[in-house]
This record gives structure tokens, sequence and C-alpha cells, in this order.
């Protein structure tokens, strides 16, 4: 199994404060792993710091073999074209159809084959279930379907490392179980998928490796 995440000893600050410390933990291709803690614990920032949103402070970090405490620049983009970032509040744009919305992120990320991009489009869809709703606007769609549609941007490019922070937390527990259950058939297919959530019902359903934060530690339970 391919390596994707590998943290050592690794300290991430918020405006000079300590978020969280002694960050140590490696995620491997094909993995689950749910970050749980509770709100302002780092969550959101250690999943930032993966796709150097936030720098890191000290220690040793990389993400898909880019070494995060010393990454270019220009290296970023293309590091975040490597991983799936899942939304609780979806960020679709709402002036523009289902499809128009995955295209605007693909044509955003280099892809220019008109032909190609509407396979990658529809694979995607198919991928999450939702191949019918392309023409839809977000607006007409249920907060699952929205959800999926997420999910399916998050896939357009492939991604080695699937971010999902949040992503039930604005939806029914039922629809929730069902978003749960998609990520996972995602992991299984060799992506490595790492979920943050506050809910401790569906890690009972679904067994996945536990991360917690809190007091500014990260603590793997197995």
């Amino acid at each position: 199994m391919t390596k994707i995440v590998d943290y050592k000893n690794v300290e991430i600050h918020r405006k000079e404060l300590v978020v969280l410390k002694n960050i140590t933990f490696s995620l491997h291709s094909g993995e689950f792993i749910y970050l749980i803690g509770r709100v302002g614990s780092g969550k959101s920032s250690l999943m930032k710091s993966m796709y150097s949103e936030i720098p890191i402070t000290s220690g040793e970090a990389s993400v898909l073999d880019y070494d995060l405490t010393s990454i270019k620049k220009k290296d970023i983009p293309y590091l975040r074209r490597r991983i799936g970032i899942v939304f609780q509040d979806f960020q679709l744009l709402t002036d523009r159809s289902v499809y128009d919305n995955l295209q605007f992120v693909l044509e955003a990320t280099g892809w220019k084959d008109k032909n190609e991009i509407e396979e990658r489009i529809e694979s995607a869809l198919q991928q999450v279930g939702m191949s019918n709703k392309s023409y839809k606007m977000p607006h007409e769609l249920s907060g699952g379907e929205q959800q999926r549609i997420v999910i399916a941007r998050a896939l357009l490019n492939k991604p080695d490392l699937v971010l999902a922070d949040e992503p039930t937390g604005n939806l029914d527990p039922d629809t929730g179980i069902q978003i749960v259950s998609l990520l996972h058939e995602i992991a299984e297919n060799g992506t490595a998928v790492i979920m943050a959530t506050h809910n401790m019902n569906l890690i009972d359903q679904y067994p996945g490796k536990v991360i917690r934060c809190e007091n500014k530690q990260v603590i793997m339970n197995n």
C-alpha cells in the first residue's frame, strides 16, 4: 500500500497559537480514517494543513510525497489537484447546472478536450449514483443529492486522497448514512479517505480507524 499522509511530531499554529501538537500518524491508499473531536478541537486545521492552506510549524509532514514543510508555492496547485475536498456546506455554484459546475472544475484544472470532459463528468456522476441529474440546478436537488454532487466534484481529477469535512453535518440521519457508505466505497476502490465528524453513530455503523483531536493532541484509536 502506498503511503499517502505521513506526519511525525507535527505542530500546527493559527495566529501564533498552538492548535495541535505532537501529531504523529500515517494514512495509506484505500484506508478510511474518522477524525473526531469537539468544535474548535483542530479537525479542520489538521485537514487544511494537508493541502497547504495552513502551514506546518514544526515536525515532519508529507502528503503524496510533497514535503509540506518546504513545499514551494508553485507546487501547491499540483498537490491540491490530487486531493478531493468535500465541504459540509456544498459550495456549489448556484447559477449553473450540475454538469456546468463539474465542467467548471475540470476546465479550471487544465482539461481542454470537450469529449474527455464529458466522459469524466459522466463517470464521476455514475460513481455517486447521480448520472441522471446532470441537467438539474443545485436548488432542484435535495441536501443528500447536493452532497453526492459535491463528492462527484471531489472525484473528478481521480484524487489519491479525499478529505470530507463534516459531510453529513447538514443532512438528516438516513441521508448521512448513505453518504458515509459512499465514502467507504470510494476507500474500498483504493482512494484514501479522511472524514471529520462528531456523529459517533456513523462510526458504529461503518467502523474505521479513528483519530481524536483533544486537548491540542491527536490520539489514534484503532
